[in-house]
């Protein structure tokens, strides 16, 4: 184990020390260095940033747990977020670059012609990006907590000190150089011990083609079909079938993630920083092929990691494992509270199954899955390190992102361009940091005391994204009579709905480790979960909206032309610099 501590220091303060450095050597200057890089990040490196700032925690840690323990219904995560993002560079992000302001509320202010709907916009923002923000502080906990073996709170502090200085010092230039960093980080990381695992089972060290292929041991199962065996004799459901909940919820929980990807304003930002439209549509296809350089081997990990924790547990079938013949990778993570074994029946071994009056694996976090993945399968010290490494520069990288979008839409959309439109650039800047420092104290204290409901909070961010800056973004570019009044209730309807039905059913939420299926399921509105339910928000902020639209003046004609300029493909508007 010494070995594995020293790997992991080595690991992990070294990929600090890099952020630190580039922190340092990228420090803002300005206003327009501090919200959107200056400008001046090619295509390329924008698309790796945006890689970084993608993949959350959620991406590296959580998403290839749920895949794991829900088999064919996690797949609404791979689809919902990848189909986002392509629905963000076609629909979105080249019309908002073209209009050339720096963040979301400035667009939809200008767009709707109203303080108050760019008001209405930051506090939407405000509560999405804290919701999300809450998920990414638990993976520093937790991979502090395992990995470096201090107390999750101490990891918490770590991960905040970490992110504070390069954030705070380097607004987005610093962020984005840094993020280049951990996407290279992150995905060799995840990459490694996937061809590693893959090899291992299959013989074939494509992760991809892996997931696809028969056993290495000469059975000629393949690795899927053999998983549905396993799972199936447990109790559990049949892994490459299972759903979440009915077809109507698997569609609504996609759509949600979907829609609620393109308006997540910390990821709209990045295309800010590139120089022209051109670029921002090139950095989206980078970004793409980047993002699925993870994504289509996230469903292999998934698969590996439940088959390799099946086959620890119950090494011979119908023969259940000694629980003091436990192995070193369960011990360890049974100090973290994230796995917890209760002898039921006294027989002194590990009984798993799906019926939970006889199942003595009591707790089974999913978001273990991906960082215990390589110790399971006992995989070299240096390669659990790199995962540690690669679990942080995931979290804080989306942390960051979140950080700088809640900071900009208090310092240059609330103060700078409502209350207090004076403020020179120096003083601006000044504030900018100020506040993202009282974000980062904030944050930390939500991730040391969540609140209820934060067992979901990554798919609820989306869901709150996408009941209500979604719609107000499509609305403003591709309808050009829309009124401000309109957008208004809209996004007031489409949140206040999302919102009341979120905390009605908070009891059933998307909590690791149980049942998906709650108590109070038949409350659901057509048996659409909470989590799935944006995408009902939406569809109420585009009724009301064009309701209220319909009962008032539309937009002015210079409002019109404005849109019809930022639709032109004729023309660039450089980021404005002026502020």
């Amino acid at each position: 184990m010494e070995e594995l501590k020293i790997y992991t220091y080595i690991a992990v303060f070294g990929t600090f020390g890099l952020y630190f450095a580039i922190a340092i050597w990228a420090r803002a200057g300005s206003t327009s260095e501090f919200y959107a890089a200056g400008g001046g990040i090619t295509p390329m490196q924008n698309g790796m940033a945006i890689g970084a700032d993608w993949m959350s925690a959620a991406s590296f840690i959580s998403m290839a747990g749920l895949i794991a323990f829900l088999g064919y219904g996690g797949s609404v995560f791979l689809m919902g977020w990848t189909g986002g993002y392509v629905l963000l560079a076609l629909c979105l992000a080249p019309y908002m670059r073209k209009h050339g302001k720096f963040t979301v509320p400035e667009f939809i202010g200008d767009r709707f012609y109203s303080r108050t709907a760019r008001i209405v916009t930051i506090v939407c923002l405000i509560i999405a990006s804290v919701t999300y923000i809450i998920g990414q502080m638990k993976g520093v906990g937790v991979a502090f907590s395992r990995f470096l073996e201090v107390e999750y709170d101490t990891g918490l502090y770590i991960g905040m000190a970490v992110v504070f200085f390069y954030a705070v010092l380097g607004g987005m230039k610093g962020i984005t150089y840094t993020q280049i960093a951990q996407y290279i980080v992150l995905i060799t990381a995840y990459t490694i011990p996937a061809v590693f695992i893959s090899f291992q089972l299959t013989g074939n060290p494509i992760p991809q083609l892996g997931l696809g292929s028969t056993l290495s041991d000469g059975s000629g199962v393949y690795l899927l079909d053999k998983l549905d065996l396993v799972v199936t004799e447990l109790g559990f459901k049949e892994y490459t079938t299972a759903k979440m909940g009915g077809t109507l919820n698997m569609f609504a929980y996609t759509m949600s993630l979907m829609i609620g990807t393109a308006g997540l304003p910390h990821v709209i930002m990045r295309f800010f920083t590139v120089p022209s439209v051109k670029a921002a549509r090139a950095s989206a296809g980078y970004a793409l092929i980047f993002i699925a350089l993870l994504y289509t081997v996230a469903p292999a990990v998934g698969a590996m990691a439940r088959l390799n924790l099946m086959n620890t547990i119950e090494p011979v079938a119908g023969q259940n494992l000694e629980y003091e013949a436990r192995p070193q990778w369960f011990k360890e993570w049974e100090k973290t509270g994230l796995l917890e074994f209760e002898d039921k029946n006294g027989d002194g071994k590990i009984q798993y199954s799906a019926d939970a009056a006889t199942n003595e694996m009591v707790k089974v976090d999913r978001d273990i899955m991906v960082l215990a993945n390589p110790s399971i399968a006992n995989l070299p010290n240096w390669v659990i390190a790199l995962v540690a490494a690669g679990g942080l520069a995931a979290a804080l990288s989306t942390a960051a992102g979140l950080l700088l979008a809640i900071s900009s839409s208090i310092s240059h959309d609330l103060l700078k361009g409502i209350l207090t439109p004076d403020m020179t650039d120096k003083t601006e800047l000044l504030v900018g940091r100020i506040v993202m420092s009282v974000s980062i104290l904030f944050a930390g204290y939500l991730g040391l005391n969540p609140p209820g409901f934060a067992a979901g909070t990554v798919a609820l961010a989306f869901g709150l994204a996408a009941s209500s800056i979604f719609p107000a973004l499509m609305m403003g570019i591709f309808s050009r009579n829309m009124n401000d009044k309109g957008a208004i209730a809209g996004m007031c309807a489409g949140l206040g709905i999302t919102m009341l039905y979120v905390f009605q059913h908070k009891g059933i939420m998307f909590i690791p480790g149980t049942s998906f299926l709650g108590s109070m399921e038949d409350s659901w509105f057509l048996g659409i979960s909470p989590n799935a339910f944006g995408v009902v928000g939406a569809l109420v902020n585009f009724a009301v909206a064009f309701a209220v639209y319909k009962m008032s003046k539309p937009a002015p004609q210079e409002i019109k032309d404005m849109v019809d300029n930022f639709r032109s493909p004729h023309g660039e508007v450089a980021v404005a610099h002026d502020h």
